[in-house]
């Protein structure tokens, strides 16, 4: 491969945000199809970036979390002058971003303004008002500023392979040939846009008492394992035996390879709810403090829980008016009638709604 004939997308910080992205390399591709993509990501989206057919090298960063960092940074900027690239597409809105592919002399830098970013970035759009979508968003900056996109985008798409669900359902005891329902309950983001963990355990048992042969997964990271616990001890009766807590114990790939497997994913606002659209599975996705405009779920089969109460969303990590009405009203049962219809079960058993 020639000089300057590599492309470099620095990854958002966020898994959803990164799924989100994945269009943009799609069209990045299709435009250089010739040209090698390398992504710049956090430790914590890699798994996402590794199921992106477009990504063509995966490269960690090395950098602490809100650290600025510069001399580390200079340190890298040489490492990447040296694999040669042509252009750079900043995705996140920060300076310390925007000063990698400066730093490292690669001629093409795109990007939003973010933190007034001038020079560093020198192909430079600017946000919307009103905002689009993040997808859009994302895959405006494969054109020139101010130029459209045409047509309609298609959604974010991850690959997973049969194998790898396989070996994931035998290390946690999940039967992969009976329907699987997984639902994620936390949210890295806050508390605010977490639907109680009381109505997702009468939401499971609900589903237990419905598809014969159910198994519920709970899944998120170590920080939603209380959270799940709380989901657990919600769980009315003997449809307990039937709702397994996973979160914490999953990396980020095996709860990827189970995803890839639901018949049915119900996910307040979250990377996982992100993913799991991305795998084009049945969702019923739940906003609260979020806006569902903004990050809506694309899979084929979609359902949109929120009541648009006149304080959301107000995109707050903690209820500001202490009341968290946009998740606390919404109740079980418009939430079931939601998923009734898009539970798939196995060998065509019947749902009993």
């Amino acid at each position: 491969m020639t000089e300057k004939d590599r492309t470099l997308v620095i990854s958002p910080n966020w898994i959803g945000d990164a799924v989100m992205a994945q269009p943009l390399l799609r069209l990045l591709k299709q435009a250089h199809p010739e040209r090698a993509i390398d992504v710049l990501a956090p430790p914590q989206v890699v798994p996402v970036w590794r199921r992106i057919q477009e990504a063509d090298d995966i490269l960690v960063t090395p950098f602490r979390h809100r650290a600025l960092q510069l001399g580390e940074r200079w340190r890298y900027a040489r490492i990447l002058k040296e694999r040669g690239y042509s252009d750079a597409y900043v995705l996140p809105n920060t300076l310390k971003y925007a000063l990698i592919p400066w730093l490292a002399r690669i001629p093409r830098r795109v990007g939003y303004k973010g933190e007034m970013r001038y020079g560093m970035v020198n192909v430079m759009h600017h946000d919307d008002k009103p905002r689009r979508s993040m997808v859009p968003f994302y895959a405006a900056l494969a054109r020139e500023p101010e130029v459209r996109l045409p047509g309609k985008l298609v959604r974010p798409y991850l690959v997973v392979g049969g194998e790898e669900t396989e070996q994931v359902g035998k290390r946690f005891g999940v039967d992969l040939s009976r329907p699987l329902v997984a639902f994620a309950p936390g949210a890295e983001f806050g508390i605010a846009k977490r639907w109680p963990p009381a109505y997702y355990g009468a939401l499971a048992a609900k589903v237990v008492d419905a598809v014969p042969g159910v198994q519920v997964v709970l899944l998120g990271s170590p920080n939603d394992r209380e959270t799940c616990d709380q989901v657990l001890r919600h769980v009315a009766g003997a449809a307990g035996a039937a709702v397994r807590n996973l979160a914490g114990q999953t990396s980020l790939d095996d709860a990827i390879a189970l995803l890839a497997r639901a018949s049915a994913v119900v996910s307040n606002d979250s990377g996982l709810l992100h993913i799991a659209s991305a795998l084009n599975r049945p969702v019923v996705a739940l906003y609260g403090s979020t806006d569902p405009d903004y990050a809506p779920p694309l899979s084929e089969v979609a359902r949109t829980v929120s009541l648009r109460l006149a304080c959301s969303p107000c995109r707050k990590r903690e209820c500001p008016l202490g009341h968290h009405d946009c998740m606390n009203k919404m109740s079980v049962e418009r939430v079931w009638s939601e998923l009734v219809p898009i539970l798939v079960p196995v060998k065509g058993s019947a749902v009993r709604a």
